[in-house]
């Protein structure tokens, strides 16, 4: 590695620890970490690693503690920090769902819209980003910052209401509350310190990493299938089969077992979920000696 080479990559800690490091191992970076660092190794030279709460990741990045990291953008807009957005990362079925932070009030409160707030006490852990929200709409309220067990602070009639995240919902319901309105979708982002996105040498490798993800993430789900098949099946089976663009078709070197009948090696990507029912169909009009691959990446 050259002097003064070297990237400093932050990892959220907690929840999206292990799918951003699988999300990495899926990329061609290998993150290996022990419960006693707060520092992964990784099979990259260029790159040093660091863990970091994610409520706190966009302000090592704005201070330059951090290059680049992977923060929800609720935490971002919570700090308010001056980063550069590298990219979302894409929705998928497994890993990095979006959440959404949400009002709640108990079940019997007259409290049914937003604005029935005002004068009220509302608790959340995302004091800054609440307060603004509601002086953005000029509703006065009293916001208080919460340690946890959040729901149970409105349930128990402590506060008037809270603003808690969710993916749907379902353990606010189960404390008694209901949504009365949605502040705002996160989902993780790629962030890097605005120094460092200026820096052509750094710049090339965070754009390595974002293109690398993506392409990781984009795979998930979704399966390579090959298969051959004689000319006179050929374009039977090519309209059965999705892809991104159209199918690759190689044609297969003549040999005495093909007596003389062209035949053509077809490959594809598509949705996993698909294949249990193409198969069959494939089979049906001519399809043979067919091959399905797991994929890491689709760029």
């Amino acid at each position: 590695m050259e002097a003064g080479k070297e990237l400093k990559l932050g990892i959220p800690k907690g929840s999206l620890e292990e799918m951003t490091i699988e999300l990495f191992r899926k990329s061609g970076w290998k993150i290996s970490t022990t419960s006693r660092s707060y520092f992964p190794s990784i099979d990259d030279d260029t790159l040093r690693c660091s863990l970091a709460r994610p409520q706190e990741m966009s302000r090592y990045v704005e201070s330059g503690t951090l290059d680049v990291a992977i923060t929800g953008r609720d935490w971002v807009m919570e700090n308010g920090s001056d980063v550069q957005l590298v990219c979302e990362m894409i929705y998928s079925k497994t890993s990095f769902r979006p959440t959404r932070w949400v009002l709640a009030v108990p079940q019997d409160s007259p409290i049914e819209r937003i604005e029935d707030l005002r004068g009220k006490r509302i608790s959340s852990e995302m004091v800054n980003y609440t307060k603004r929200y509601f002086a953005e709409r000029e509703i006065p309220v009293e916001v208080e910052f919460s340690w946890g067990a959040t729901e149970a602070k409105a349930a128990e009639g402590l506060v008037d209401a809270i603003v808690e995240v969710t993916e749907t919902g379902s353990t606010i319901r189960a404390h008694g509350l209901k949504i009365i309105h949605e502040l705002m979708e996160s989902c993780p982002q790629l962030i890097a310190n605005k120094e460092a996105w200026q820096d052509p040498w750094k710049r090339e490798k965070i754009e390595q990493i974002r293109l690398l993800l993506l392409g990781a993430l984009s795979a998930e789900n979704k399966v390579g299938i090959k298969l051959n098949v004689a000319e006179a099946d050929l374009e039977k089976v090519i309209q059965l089969i999705p892809s991104i663009t159209a199918p690759t078709i190689a044609t297969l070197h003549p040999s005495p077992s093909l007596k003389g009948i062209r035949w053509f090696s077809v490959e594809s990507v598509l949705e996993e979920a698909k294949v249990r029912d193409l198969i069959p169909l494939l089979i049906r009009n001519g399809a043979v000696g067919i091959i399905e691959y797991p994929l890491n990446k689709v760029i």
